[in-house]
């Protein structure tokens, strides 16, 4: 039960943050508030402070202008503080990272009279390694002979005299405390290709062994982070802390409080995470290359006992390994059969997906083979990052001193990274499926390069949050301005694994939506299915639909229509236009908003990461046009099997995932049009679907009330 203590401290937070601010209180940030609290601070807990009640999740769903940062945050933080529990706060974008740790939590401390440290957690691979920025600028012929073994590994030496002179500033920089060491807050923005050089993953890193443990940027950021109270990060983060049994990179889930904004976003994260792939040949070419590298290795250094033999079982292993592999693709090729695709622009890639997730038993026994092959080559990979452990620590018994160890370490670690997850792969792709849960996802995609790709991927994370997450956690809210789908939180439910006693509550929009906004569905006298014909009929249409706007965004759910459209505007229209892709999406929003500020009128083409995510408030956005219902892409392997699962246990996959899904997305598109109380604009949508068939009348109830125009 909410102690009265407790309570009276969170409503006097908020009442000193409305004063302090001079704003008039929200019906739905009292209620959010309120519903977070009475879950969260209702817990039991035994005398060591661990919940000994049913698990306390709440999922609230509260629209743009709602401020459910504040809500979660006020609720949150003073019952996380007196159970001496720590609060992650989770997100699936940077931009809210940054906006929560920038803005909102300081802008909360200073106005809400609470007193809190909070600090943001990125993964390992933001942060500049400063033993390899050294390695990089040091000279030595013996390092260059090393990194010649490896060139496979990405690691070069040899580095050109423009990233020389980047390389010397950010080592001037961090020795002089001008620079974090952190990619994001480097001034100018830096290549992949260039950063690639300066990081390391998990699996290079020496860790406590590294000489420059004390200086290291992630591990400072990691200190940082067992002090604060409020940790802000991201839903990739999370999962992988859950990966490793929870507690390995963020406070253990028994003694943390967990809020996920953008909270629609987590399931999908979840099976992308837990999905494997690998290309085969690319694969195959790895260990040929990896047998060669430690062949010289071998040959220009006399390893001592063990150190020695495992060498020479490894590289025996990666070329029995390779002849697997080789064996593997003239297979796969037999059973794809793919056909090169007809132009060299098309994005979506042939693929081959197993039905039912079952694969042909030739297959299987290759599979098996080969899961043996790298788990034993991680196995020896293992053995060899400890041996270099031993001798990072002064152990010279294996031949290797302390220096060739700091060397090689990062090198073997990476080998060790790509065996582990091959590992995994074959693990996932082999695996029997349990009767009573859904499949594994299993298919061939052909790459760009005429490589095949090899894909294992759960269909579902439900069952896999429910148990790391959900049922460990000390508490969690879920919060998102989408959540439900046909005003229903049961995809949600469904897809994220929530326990059947997870609370769940949409709050109301201060937005007056009939007030506000006009939804218009006219009749273009064609079906949206016919794609020729319809863009043919937005062509004709938009200028006119357009032409009072000064700021407007054109949604697509195809890219290729998007560029037919474009191309057939006269070139007066084509000037208006910014095309998404064309530039990056940061830049194609500021050129557009210049044009706003300048009086110019613009208009933004876009796909689906511009139908979320993106802020355009005022005369940015006045109009939003949706060129049609945004049904997911039918051939999506995993969306593909789910829909073949629920089929086959009497379930209707287009009446339970397809609309729902669509729905949701509709949802978010129509958010782009109102961003504050003062917007004011239109809504049209080029779909008559939702007029004329029975489906759609759900999915337009579920579309916020706008004032309706139907032709």
């Amino acid at each position: 039960m909410l102690s009265s203590e407790l309570k009276a401290c969170i409503q006097g937070a908020y009442r000193h943050f409305l004063e302090s601010k001079g704003l008039r209180p929200r019906y739905g940030q009292r209620l959010m508030i309120a519903e977070i609290a009475k879950t969260l601070g209702g817990i039991e807990t035994d005398e060591e402070g661990q919940r000994t009640s049913d698990p306390a999740i709440v999922a609230v769903e509260a629209g743009t202008g709602t401020g459910k940062t504040v809500a979660y945050g006020l609720a949150a933080i003073p019952i996380a503080q007196a159970a001496e529990k720590r609060l992650v706060i989770s997100t699936a974008t940077v931009a809210l990272q940054e906006q929560i740790v920038h803005k909102d939590l300081p802008d909360l401390m200073q106005h809400s009279g609470l007193s809190f440290s909070f600090t943001l957690a990125k993964g390992r691979g933001r942060y500049l390694c400063v033993s390899r920025l050294d390695v990089l600028l040091q000279d030595s012929q013996a390092q260059n002979a090393t990194a010649q073994l490896f060139l496979e590994e990405g690691f070069r030496l040899e580095v050109d005299e423009k990233r020389l002179e980047l390389f010397t500033q950010m080592l001037e920089q961090l020795s002089t405390n001008r620079w974090d060491g952190d990619r994001d807050s480097w001034p100018q923005s830096i290549e992949d290709g260039v950063w690639s050089l300066v990081t390391v993953d998990h699996g290079q890193c020496t860790g406590r062994y590294c000489p420059n443990i004390q200086q290291c940027p992630f591990y400072k950021a990691r200190e940082g982070m067992t002090k604060a109270d409020v940790i802000v990060t991201n839903h990739d983060m999370v999962l992988a802390d859950l990966a490793l049994g929870g507690g390995a990179i963020l406070p253990n889930p028994a003694e943390t409080f967990y809020v996920f904004d953008e909270g629609h976003h987590l399931p999908d994260k979840a099976i992308n995470h837990f999905a494997h792939s690998a290309r085969i040949r690319a694969t195959a070419d790895w260990m040929g290359q990896s047998e060669k590298q430690l062949s010289r290795l071998l040959a220009q250094h006399a390893f001592p006992g063990e150190t020695g033999r495992i060498l020479e079982r490894l590289i025996e292993q990666l070329k029995e390994g390779r002849t697997v592999q080789q064996t593997l693709l003239s297979l796969c090729e037999q059973l794809a059969n793919f056909r090169p695709p007809e132009s060299p622009e098309t994005q979506e890639r042939p693929s081959h997906r197993f039905v039912g997730g079952v694969i042909p038993d030739p297959l299987k026994v290759i599979g098996q083979e080969l899961k043996g092959h790298f788990q034993r080559s991680a196995d020896n990979l293992n053995r060899l990052t400890d041996i270099l452990r031993q001798a990072m620590n002064g152990d010279i018994s294996s031949g290797i001193n302390s220096y060739q160890a700091e060397q090689w370490y990062p090198l073997f670690g990476g080998m060790l990274t790509r065996a582990q997850a091959n590992t995994e792969l074959w693990g996932a792709f082999v695996a029997e499926d349990s009767e009573q849960g859904p499949p594994m996802a299993r298919w061939l995609t052909q790459t760009e390069h005429q490589d095949l790709e090899i894909h294992a991927s759960p269909i579902l994370a439900a069952e896999t949050l429910r148990r790391s997450l959900w049922l460990p956690a000390h508490g969690a809210v879920i919060t998102s301005a989408t959540l439900t789908a046909l005003n229903r939180f049961d995809r949600l439910y469904q897809r994220a694994g929530l326990p059947s006693m997870a609370a769940s509550l949409a709050v109301p929009s201060p937005f007056q939506h009939a007030e506000a906004g006009l939804l218009r569905v006219p009749d273009l006298q064609a079906d949206p299915r016919d794609q020729v014909a319809h863009s043919a009929a937005i062509i004709r249409e938009l200028p006119k639909l357009l032409e009072e706007a000064r700021g407007a965004l054109v949604l697509f759910s195809s890219r290729r229509q998007m560029q037919e459209v474009f191309t057939g505007l006269n070139e007066v229209w084509r000037k208006r236009v910014l095309v998404q892709g064309d530039l990056s999406k940061q830049e194609t929003l500021n050129r557009h908003k210049a044009r706003v500020d300048n009086h110019e009128p613009s208009v933004l083409f876009g796909l689906a990461s511009f139908a979320e995510g993106i802020d355009l408030p005022g005369a940015y956005c006045e109009h939003v046009v949706i060129a049609r219902i945004p049904f997911a892409v039918p051939d999506d392997p995993v969306e593909a099997a789910l829909a073949e699962w629920i089929e086959a246990r009497g379930g209707n996959p287009f009446m339970e995932i397809t609309v729902p899904d669509a729905s949701l997305k509709l949802v978010q598109a129509c958010g782009r049009l109102l961003r504050s109380e003062q917007d004011r604009g239109t809504i049209t949508l080029l779909d008559r679907r939702v007029v004329t068939q029975r489906y759609g009348r759900v999915i337009l109830d579920s579309l916020p009330p706008f004032r309706r125009e139907i032709s």
